[in-house]
């Protein structure tokens, strides 16, 4: 027998978006947030940068939609981008009173720039500010009575008609795999936010923690919601390039202070590729590494910032150079090797302003939706603003919505009699490995039709092989993200497929230039089949 929780609202993934959501709820409803891990380990608590928000008298807020429209290539959503620049100065009025203390200076915000900005407009705490942001929104979510935590816990899949049939025409919970005990349980809510970040574990390298795998939209996939721009994977331009470094991120804001990138002979380049030279889009930016690494031969490129002064340099980016000391780098006098790394999914679950999806009562926040704010290309920064920004109006929607009457359903059991565990978990870590392996090589920074066709290949024979042979297995960690990253890799695929031209991130040499018109390509459920072994019978 599963055990069964019930709440008004749950909300999977612990990052700022959830972590914001579940505050703004709080104070109208029951509130449960389930993580992966420990509460805040998501991609929030490795943010570096900060938060674009215009405060100062000599940016506007015109300009910081013009930059990000610019960013974004002829793919923004002018509603969307007015939308989160002119609520901007509210989240961070939400995040001074939750207790996240950005840096200051005279009295006023210490700003910063980053590529694509016309001014300083990036606040920040030091060169870790995700980690700031969640330490307080943590803090304040464990002390409020009504927000449960549950933390260890997976989602497998999401509860609506597609599996209560006459029962139910909206969402009704989720079956989630407890990961410390290895049973799935049962949790029924009213309402469901999808907050679990983005999936650049999709990728062989990437600045992401080892939770983004894209379990959110794949939920969202199956439950008969559109995505959109899955092509347009951002790929952050300087990862630290040390065998045990893990992709650790060196900041875009060290570049926006003065950093320069060199060859190996000390040669700037990026003159030669965009007129802001490092300070150019990051799209461009990766390219360029990308171009130069290939044309010499070369392990990585080289980010050198040692031209400032000590003392700015470990005031600015106190985090960064511990961190590259420990590999006996010091970035007050040695430049940094770096390399480009998968970081940010631009695409994702199609919301409203409110960040509804297609399913009543499912919304998505955060890296899971695509609201049409970053377009072909993310403005830095602009992240965990549109996370602050859409989990606040998320949770308005909801709650013109609480008085209505609940609708009364019966969900099933998972039904874990007919399952075995699992005698083959090499062939899942090899089958991870290698759909991590041919996406960085056929859908990586540079593509073309043929690399797209030969990964297509590559996953016809993953699900087949996933069908196959893990049907009768018990539900695992790694077998369900493997299922969420095969998903996420063929609508990545698909997308890219789907658009003949290179646009902001996407970039493919058989369609070099950019069309004159375009839209967002938009996929429809429909084509998916569900891993049997990951249905519930009931």
């Amino acid at each position: 027998m599963n055990q069964r929780f019930s709440t008004d609202i749950l909300i999977i993934g612990g990052g700022a978006a959830g972590l914001s959501a579940a505050l703004h709820l709080a104070s109208h409803a029951r509130v449960t947030v389930i993580a992966k891990g420990d509460i805040g380990s998501g991609s929030s608590h490795w943010a570096q940068g900060g938060v674009a928000a215009v405060t100062s008298t000599e940016d506007s807020e015109e300009s910081h939609i013009a930059d990000t429209l610019s960013a974004g290539a002829g793919l923004c959503d002018r509603d969307a981008v007015e939308f989160t620049v002119r609520n901007a100065t509210t989240a961070i009025n939400a995040l001074v009173e939750w207790g996240v203390e950005f840096d200051r200076e005279d009295n006023e915000y210490h700003l910063t720039r980053e590529g694509g900005h016309s001014f300083r407009r990036i606040l920040h705490v030091a060169d870790a500010t995700g980690k700031a942001i969640t330490t307080s929104l943590t803090q304040r979510v464990l002390d409020h009575e009504n927000i449960q935590f549950f933390n260890d816990r997976l989602a497998i899949d999401l509860i609506n008609r597609s599996r209560l049939g006459r029962y139910s025409s909206r969402i009704s919970g989720a079956y989630v795999l407890n990961r410390s005990s290895g049973h799935v349980e049962v949790f029924q809510a009213r309402f469901v936010i999808l907050a679990t970040g983005g999936a650049s574990k999709v990728y062989l390298y990437t600045s992401n923690p080892d939770s983004s795998t894209g379990d959110g939209i794949a939920m969202a996939w199956r439950s008969g919601c559109r995505v959109a721009n899955l092509e347009f994977n951002q790929f952050h331009p300087t990862c630290l390039y040390h065998p045990h470094a893990k992709s650790f991120l060196i900041s875009e804001a060290v570049r926006g202070e003065g950093g320069v990138l060199r060859l190996r002979d000390g040669r700037r380049f990026m003159d030669r590729f965009h007129e802001l030279g490092e300070l150019a889009p990051r799209d461009i930016v990766a390219r360029a590494i990308d171009h130069e690494m290939k044309r010499t031969g070369a392990d990585c490129v080289y980010l050198d910032i040692s031209h400032r002064p000590p003392e700015f340099i470990r005031a600015h980016f106190p985090t960064i150079a511990a961190r590259c000391l420990e590999f006996g780098i010091d970035i007050t006098r040695d430049p940094i090797p770096v390399v480009p790394a998968a970081h940010y999914t631009c695409g994702g679950v199609v919301v409203d302003e409110h960040g509804a999806t297609d399913v009543p009562g499912l919304y998505a926040i955060g890296e899971t939706s695509c609201t049409g704010l970053h377009g072909a290309n993310r403005l830095a920064s602009n992240s965990l603003l549109e996370c602050l920004v859409y989990a606040r109006s998320a949770a308005d929607h909801i709650v013109t919505q609480l008085h209505q009457p609940e609708e009364r359903v019966r969900i099933p059991h998972w039904d874990e009699s007919q399952v075995v565990d699992s005698d083959e978990d090499v062939v899942i870590a090899h089958n991870w490995d290698e759909l991590r392996r041919f996406m960085w090589d056929y859908v990586g920074i540079v593509r073309t039709t043929k690399r797209l066709e030969r990964a297509q290949r590559r996953l016809d024979l993953l699900k087949q092989e996933i069908n196959e042979y893990y049907r009768h297995y018990r539900v695992s960690n790694d077998l369900i993200e493997l299922r969420n990253l095969v998903t996420i890799a063929e609508l990545i695929v698909r997308c890219a497929a789907a658009r003949k031209e290179s646009r902001g991130l996407h970039y493919t040499l058989d369609y070099p230039d950019a069309l004159s018109r375009s839209e967002d390509t938009i996929l429809f459920p429909g084509s998916m089949e569900h891993l049997n072994v990951l249905r519930p019978v009931g």
